[in-house]
């Protein structure tokens, strides 16, 4: 899928990738686009978008956690914490 090629490019260039870059591809797990609708994973991005300095990705994720569990949100953001202590 072209998305898994923008995904790896994300983790290669994490460290200066733009908030936009992270907002964008919680959105593809959100709605589904290209990839497999993902919640956890959708609000992962939102998380290292909203570290970023995104106001959108912290409405979105705002929104999105309404629809999740607690072990979900909690999955979410160990799986940001570990991304950013990678990148």
């Amino acid at each position: 899928m072209i998305w898994d090629t923008i995904e790896n490019e994300i983790n290669t260039l994490a460290a200066d990738a733009a908030a936009d870059a992270f907002l964008a591809a919680g959105m593809r797990y959100c709605l589904g686009r290209g990839v497999e609708c993902n919640y956890v994973t959708a609000h992962k991005w939102f998380n290292i978008a909203a570290l970023k300095g995104s106001d959108a990705a912290k409405s979105y994720r705002c929104e999105l956690a309404r629809e999740m569990s607690a072990g979900d949100i909690a999955e979410a953001q160990r799986q940001a914490r570990a991304f950013m202590t990678l990148h």
